[in-house]
């Protein structure tokens, strides 16, 4: 049986970024941008996972067509414990993500939000931030390493604590697991059995149920 399940991937936050800031006239504020490696394929990364190249560069190609085009590749402050985005913790916005051999070099503009205030002041008052990306997809083993396939970038995330992170990921968000539902949106394994469990039919309830407790082992399996 195919495993259906989604995990929710956040990898080690890389700081090897610059700060940009770029004056349009003495009248006008000036733009602080992000810019440096955001994302890696054909290698292992510090949690053992492998993106292939060929997935990725199909991926970035969706994400920068249909969301930095759009204005809409926009990244949080820290990482949020699901794949969407809350518009009350955005931080900044990418606005190119280019191939660089097996690397993904992008540049990203800090916003005036509320959190973007936050990073545009750390920054400037000397602290060092990093990104992390965030993202969907199935593992699949390969002796010690994971491979990714079915990659689904959500987006690229500023964080500042390297150890905070990476407990966080390891403890807290690659333990759930998410369904592709029929609007295309994403949700928690579990509360899909919820709903399912829910809105059982009044006819056949213990072969339905029975079904669903089944489809529900299988994937748990994969935890």
């Amino acid at each position: 049986m195919q495993n259906n399940a989604y995990r929710l991937l956040v990898e080690e936050p890389t700081y090897e970024v610059q700060y940009l800031v770029e004056e349009k006239n003495r009248n006008s504020p000036s733009n602080l941008f992000i810019h440096g490696p955001f994302l890696m394929a054909n290698e292992a990364n510090k949690n053992k996972r492998i993106y292939p190249l060929e997935e990725m560069v199909k991926e970035v190609d969706r994400y920068s067509k249909e969301m930095i085009v759009g204005k809409r590749a926009t990244g949080e402050l820290n990482h949020p414990q699901s794949p969407e985005i809350n518009l009350e913790r955005i931080c900044h916005m990418v606005t190119e993500l280019k191939q660089n051999g097996n690397i993904f070099e992008g540049k990203s503009r800090i916003l005036s939000t509320p959190m973007g205030q936050i990073v545009r002041s750390l920054i400037l008052d000397g602290v060092k931030l990093g990104v992390s990306s965030r993202a969907l997809g199935r593992l699949d083993s390969e002796g010690q390493y994971n491979r990714v396939s079915d990659f689904r970038l959500v987006a690229v995330d500023v964080v500042a604590d390297p150890s905070v992170p990476t407990a966080f990921v390891n403890g807290i968000l690659e333990s759930k697991q998410w369904i592709l539902s029929e609007n295309g949106s994403f949700e928690p394994l579990f509360e899909r059995f919820e709903k399912n469990i829910s809105s059982l039919p009044k006819q056949d309830k213990q072969i339905y149920l029975k079904e669903q407790v089944i489809a529900f082992i299988n994937a748990l399996k994969t935890l």
